[in-house]
């Protein structure tokens, strides 16, 4: 555990989701004294009992080993009785506008009427550029002017959260107050990273940019992709030597199926609807939008045509999650393609290590294997959805002797092509010639 600050400080966190119970469960690592407050009693009673309801890799121990530290609790006023710092961790989920939900930000600052005590409130949701002086007036009109405002967005990564919380690349604060500025710092003593402070507006507008950013690389990435198909180039040797130029860099080039989970889609959209609004089309960013809601759709027209139809039969989806390291299914590339297959005439199997068992469509129709070789039973193909690695480490010799038909999409380009056309597949990547097993 790293060596309390100088001023540890009693902080109340709203939201025990997947930003808010790992900014949480690090700050208590850092020495402060946490309250983390959740509207779901299912969430707290879990908490309560060591049980952690979300998969992250690193976060159980931290909480475990913080827990004289760590408080979790219902009541928005028992969080806040002893704090002096409040940090807005709750979800912003876009609207069918394409804006930000912030109902749920408002409910907390509405919470905060009779918290004249506290020091200052910290906005760690992503939200509009803008909210945080809506939030200030909100502040304001509440007898809270005294009440320091900030704005300081989280860069985490779903499956290594942790890591990216206590070893980031920089920490964003947004404040026009010193004094808020000093606090932050403070609170964060013990993360070895550049603070860049500015003003609240271009904090928010930091997130948001990018993410919108790294959604571009991923999106531009897959354009060229299909470019390859077309071609006959291979796109793993044309973005390996593209990402060694420096002023490009390899991170967010690997082709696939698209991004996912909670950020990269609403904030995209988030961030369109922003310039909507302004009067700004952004073109662009509604391009990188449309070709990702594309991806997981070419896969499934792919797969199709290599069986010559989907009606009836048997395709092993493998992977649910939107990327491995997480239990996160919001916006997974999987929930499309189950769903175009299953519109097809296709039965589903899936298979996921960590994913819950979800109980609406298209999952409802799709029968959830615990096993992988279940999974691939007399299937007449297979779909990689997600580069989980146990995929990488699977026997594929004895998964060929189970299925029906030995064709596999490998929609991460997890798995070596020639590799897999010399165990008998007919295997097809994204971005990559196709392959196929020749008979002697």
């Amino acid at each position: 555990m790293t060596q309390p600050p100088s001023s540890a400080c009693r902080v109340a966190v709203f939201g025990a989701g997947y930003i808010g119970l790992v900014a949480g469960a690090c700050f208590a690592e850092l020495g402060h004294s946490v309250t983390i407050r959740d509207i779901q009693p299912e969430r707290i009673a879990a908490l309560r009992a060591g049980s952690v309801p979300i998969y992250e890799p690193g976060l159980a121990a931290l909480i475990a080993r913080n827990t004289s530290r760590l408080h979790f609790t219902l009541d928005a006023e028992e969080a806040v009785r002893d704090a002096e710092v409040v940090f807005v961790c709750v979800d912003t989920p876009p609207m069918p506008s394409g804006d930000a939900d912030l109902s749920r930000v408002w409910a907390v600052v509405e919470s905060l009427r009779d918290a004249a005590h506290l020091t200052a409130v910290v906005m760690k949701s992503t939200v509009p550029v803008g909210t945080g002086a809506r939030v200030r007036k909100a502040l304001d009109a509440s007898g809270l002017a005294h009440v320091r405002y900030a704005s300081n967005p989280e860069f985490t990564a779903e499956g290594r959260a942790v890591e990216d919380f206590l070893r980031p690349d920089r920490i964003v604060i947004g404040t026009d107050d010193d004094t808020v500025a000093k606090l932050l710092v403070n609170l964060h003593h013990g993360v070895d990273a550049p603070a860049e402070i500015m003003d609240i507006a271009s904090a928010e507008m930091v997130k948001l940019t990018a993410n919108a950013l790294l959604a571009t690389k991923i999106s531009f990435t897959n354009e060229i992709a299909a470019l390859c198909e077309a071609t006959g180039a291979d796109i793993t040797k044309v973005t390996r030597a593209t990402g060694m130029d420096h002023r490009l860099g390899p991170h967010f080039m690997q082709a696939g199926l698209g991004y996912g989970g909670s950020c990269f889609p609403k904030d995209s959209r988030a961030l369109r609807a922003l310039a909507s609004n302004a009067g700004h089309t952004f073109p662009l960013l509604s391009a990188v939008i449309d070709v990702n809601d594309l991806q997981p759709r070419r896969s499934v027209k792919r797969l199709a045509h290599e069986l010559g139809g989907l009606s009836g039969r048997t395709v092993a989806l493998l992977g649910m999650t939107f990327k491995p390291g997480t239990d996160d299914m919001r916006e997974a590339p999987s929930t499309v393609i189950a769903s175009r297959l299953l519109a097809e005439g296709a039965h589903v199997r899936c298979w996921d290590p960590v994913a819950p068992h979800l109980h609406d469509e298209p999952w409802a129709s799709a029968d959830r294997c615990t096993d992988l070789h279940a999974a691939l039973a007399d299937a007449d193909a297979a779909l990689i959805a997600t580069e989980w690695p146990h995929l990488r480490e699977a026997d594929w010799h004895h998964c060929h002797t189970l299925m029906r038909a030995p064709v596999l999409f490998d929609g991460r380009n997890l798995l070596d092509p020639d590799h897999m056309r010399d165990l008998g597949y007919t295997y097809l990547s994204v971005g990559r010639p196709p392959v196929r097993h020749q008979v002697p």
